[in-house]
């Protein structure tokens, strides 16, 4: 079932963050719902500029409706990641997404809220929620480049007044963490203490966290004995979740993660395996793996176990 993200956030809000996840193709979206029901998780599906012109928009449209067919009993938000004006106002038109994201974070401020306002109008017209970002995080995501000089950590005080100005449903913020798999060099950390303070002056509010994979050095490992070549490669330790979600974060967006269990199960699988050409012997394999770690995901971020709870509210 399909809902908007803003019942999940008044539901989450301050006791755990709803999971938002990024899927491609067919073996992750079947691995997000089954990860998700085994672990009895409400959830948010992310669909990036990019993952829409992979194939065609109308082909993951269409995988998620028939995963909703499938698994009755999955309540989810299907949500636009990263979008600017031109491809939130297509999905915004579509009927499909509850959810999109303008991001115009790289823009000044008066902009920012400019292009903000235009896609929130648009979209509460049709009853659709906004996401928007204020300060930027470190790394590529999308049509946003920044490097780690140009990185600026959101300010409180400008995130009252931008809320407040745009109409916004939700924020991101920008609190040290990065896009990507080389989240943090050096004596980086997370900035509790700026999340405290937006918090302070945003309560209740539901805030969101961008580039919050982990980069398990586990599978880092294992893709490199595959014949990998990631070097360096470090991310958010998934136990900081929970203090996220008591300081007001709901959402908390997870990629890089995803995709590093797609890499490790392929590259093994031919390693192990040089024989094969059909795709469906590691893709099956990817799917099992990829469940089981949306499920552990759910339990470091506190909404495994939530789901029935969820669908009482609803109903």
């Amino acid at each position: 079932m399909i809902v908007p993200t803003t019942k999940l956030f008044e539901l989450a809000y301050g006791k755990y963050a709803i999971g938002a996840y990024n899927i491609n193709n067919l073996e992750q979206t079947m691995g997000l719902f089954r990860g998700n029901l085994e672990s009895s998780a409400p959830f948010i599906i992310q669909i990036s500029k990019g993952a829409r012109s992979y194939t065609h928009k109308k082909m993951l449209e269409s995988l998620i409706r028939a995963a909703d067919e499938i698994f009755p009993e999955a309540i989810f938000a299907v949500h636009l990641d990263h979008g600017d004006e031109a491809t939130c106002l297509d999905c915004i038109n579509s009927g499909f997404y509850s959810s999109v994201m303008i991001d115009a974070s790289h823009e000044d401020f008066e902009t920012n809220i400019a292009i903000t306002r235009r896609v929130v109008e648009a979209a509460h017209a049709r009853g659709i929620v906004v996401e928007a970002e204020l300060g930027q995080l470190g790394g590529v995501e999308e049509h946003v480049k920044v490097s780690e000089s140009e990185a600026k950590l959101t300010n409180p005080d400008q995130a009252k007044e931008f809320v407040e100005q745009t109409g916004c449903d939700s924020l991101a913020v920008a609190i040290g963490t990065s896009h990507g798999a080389f989240k943090f060099t050096g004596d980086q950390v997370l900035r509790f203490d700026v999340l405290a303070e937006i918090q302070k002056r945003l309560p209740g509010y539901p805030l969101v966290m961008h580039g919050s994979s982990s980069v398990p050095q586990e599978e880092v490992e294992r893709i490199n004995q595959a014949g990998g070549n990631l070097k360096g490669a470090k991310g958010v330790d998934a136990d900081q979740f929970k203090r996220a979600a008591e300081l007001g974060v709901t959402k908390i967006n997870i990629d890089t993660d995803g995709r590093l269990v797609w890499t490790r199960v392929h590259r093994e699988h031919f390693l192990e395996h040089p024989e094969n050409f059909d795709l469906r012997a590691p893709g099956k394999v990817f799917m099992a793996e990829y469940a089981k770690f949306i499920a552990q995901k759910n339990e470091k971020l506190g909404s495994a176990g939530k789901l029935e709870e969820v669908r009482r509210a609803l109903s």
